[in-house]
């Protein structure tokens, strides 16, 4: 609540936007429209949809049926909306069975997370460098993928590296190119090389057929990711030559 000072010394208050979701009640029909997971389905359908570009609170409210404010009191500001995003598709992420070998293990947990990745490039975009810390994803990929490697025969710091290395092969491998327009994508970068000099780009412009294909082809991630867990496998635990 903010006051301005009248004549005759007598004080006038007056509410705010910033003020309305403070004073908002805790619970309301419209609250009970945006729930954080209305709110997550709704922005990934919009960037999915239009585009990163179009997200917005004003179009997030639009959607749902509510206020502005309405929206702004659940996220707070853009990051907040964009952490609501990915602890809602991180939910999502399997639950690995108790007993599933190391190995597969990981292969089950990171090729889930690409294809989540994959299906939702908007959100690549927007959420940039920004650390994914939201307690689904801790829960779901980091925490049992580091239990795991210290039961294989990992030290802490060991089991951090793999996890680390995995995940961003899975992250710059979903955000390279946009999986879900690979014709689109080859088409483009098939442009991009064909403008070229072949003689400043003789392997490029003269095995254009070649080079093109591993653009968009989700077995580069998915042999990447085997050969990274094939190398940090525990001495004690590698297959014998």
């Amino acid at each position: 609540m903010s006051h301005v000072r009248g004549g005759g010394g007598r004080e006038t208050s007056y509410v705010t936007t910033a003020d309305t979701v403070y004073l908002m009640p805790r619970t309301s029909p419209a609250l009970d429209r945006a729930t954080p997971e209305a709110i997550a389905l709704t922005a990934l359908r919009i960037l999915d949809e239009e585009g990163p570009g179009a997200l917005s609170f004003r179009a997030l409210a639009e959607r749902l049926g509510v206020s502005h404010a309405t929206v702004q009191r659940r996220c707070t500001d853009l990051a907040g909306l964009l952490d609501l995003c990915t602890d809602h598709l991180a939910g999502q992420l399997p639950e690995v069975p108790a007993g599933t070998g190391w190995s597969e293990a990981c292969e089950q947990r990171f090729g889930a997370l690409y294809r989540l990745l994959t299906a939702h490039p908007g959100l690549l975009v927007l959420r940039g460098g920004r650390p994914w810390l939201g307690r689904q994803l801790l829960a779901r990929l980091v925490e049992p993928a580091l239990a795991d490697g210290i039961a294989a025969g990992m030290t802490p710091a060991e089991a951090m590296t793999a996890y680390r290395r995995m995940y961003l092969l899975t992250l710059g491998s979903a955000a390279f190119v946009d999986h879900r327009d690979p014709a689109g994508a080859t088409a483009a970068s098939r442009a991009a090389i064909a403008a070229l000099d072949p003689d400043d780009f003789p392997v490029l412009t003269g095995a254009l057929a070649d080079v093109l294909p591993p653009l968009t082809d989700h077995e580069v991630y998915h042999g990447a990711l085997r050969q990274l867990i094939e190398a940090a496998r525990p001495a004690g635990r590698r297959p014998a030559s």
